[in-house]
């Protein structure tokens, strides 16, 4: 029998011992790719702030001559090439989460396709970190690999939603309604949250922490950008508050309210850290925390606007 006969028995008995509904393991596989995007985004900023954006100095080998770091060269070239594995690595979570969803493609399209979507965005984002360091950390790139991280964070929230059955059309879970102002309040501040997030890429942008001390900058006023960037999470934050007084005023309770105060923690939690690193010289670790936070903020405030969304109105 030839190879190209073998070749449909083989996806047909693969096939068969896929889940043909979403499983335990198609949940862990969408948490694990939450979890993941969000640790790229640690890894990210490491990277900026030890000062190893150029650990690697070239793409897609780390040096002319190797794939991968080389002892001499130091902490640098180790956190570098790690961030740059942890991109394969989150490659192959978004791989297998397809395998597993193939029997459930065209039932579970939504599934499908935001799986998909993390596979497809994985590739491109390793690409614009290449044109990153052949652009000896441009800000502007280094900007949009941020952005494309915060967009990966905010499609695996939803998968996990969507795999969970908190939302979207094959919803399991019951949602307590909400009156009618919550949908538009919620969706407003997942909006300002990505205002908030992009304009904080603008302030980084014109900040010290460039990657690497010959790095340019984007020569914009930073201080005059961080008033400028804070004016959308002073949205977020009233927001925020007044979906909270909802929940308290109409005794709304179950998912909704635990999507409300979780957000409420991330972006007080936020707040502090902006405020603390403003007024302290910008040190490395709170810019550092600040980033995780952004990824934070975009996660609990698309699980609140996705909830609202899915809630029935009373």
């Amino acid at each position: 029998m030839s190879t190209a006969s073998r070749l449909p028995q083989f996806v047909g008995r693969l096939a068969s011992k896929l889940p043909v509904t979403v499983d335990s393991t198609v949940r862990r596989l969408a948490v694990l790719s939450l979890i993941g995007q969000t640790v790229l985004v640690v890894t990210g900023g490491a990277v900026r702030l030890t000062a190893s954006g150029l650990g690697c100095p070239t793409w897609p080998r780390c040096t002319n001559n190797s794939l991968v770091n080389t002892p001499e060269m130091g902490i640098h070239g180790f956190i570098e090439f790690g961030n740059r594995l942890l991109t394969f690595a989150l490659a192959a979570v978004a791989a297998l989460m397809l395998v597993y969803l193939w029997n459930l493609r065209k039932e579970r399209k939504d599934l499908f396709l935001l799986a998909l979507g993390l596979l497809a965005s994985i590739p491109a984002q390793a690409i614009i970190g290449g044109i990153t360091v052949l652009t000896q950390l441009n800000p502007w790139v280094v900007g949009l690999h941020f952005l494309v991280s915060m967009a990966l964070v905010v499609f695996a929230t939803l998968l996990v939603n969507r795999a969970y059955g908190r939302t979207g059309g094959f919803r399991t879970y019951p949602l307590a309604a909400l009156p009618g102002v919550l949908r538009p309040v919620m969706t407003a501040v997942a909006l300002f949250s990505a205002i908030a997030v992009m304009l904080g890429v603008v302030v980084t942008g014109a900040g010290p922490h460039a990657g690497d001390a010959d790095a340019p900058r984007n020569n914009l006023d930073w201080d005059l950008f961080s008033h400028i960037h804070a004016v959308p999470a002073y949205l977020v934050t009233a927001g925020t508050l007044l979906a909270v007084y909802f929940v308290w005023r109409r005794g709304i309770a179950g998912t909704f309210r635990s999507a409300v105060l979780m957000l409420l923690g991330v972006t007080v939690l936020q707040a502090v850290i902006g405020f603390t690193q403003y007024y302290n010289g910008i040190p490395a670790l709170l810019v550092g925390a600040h980033m995780l936070g952004a990824a934070l903020l975009m996660s609990a405030a698309t699980n609140a606007a996705d909830i609202a969304r899915s809630s029935p109105v009373r």
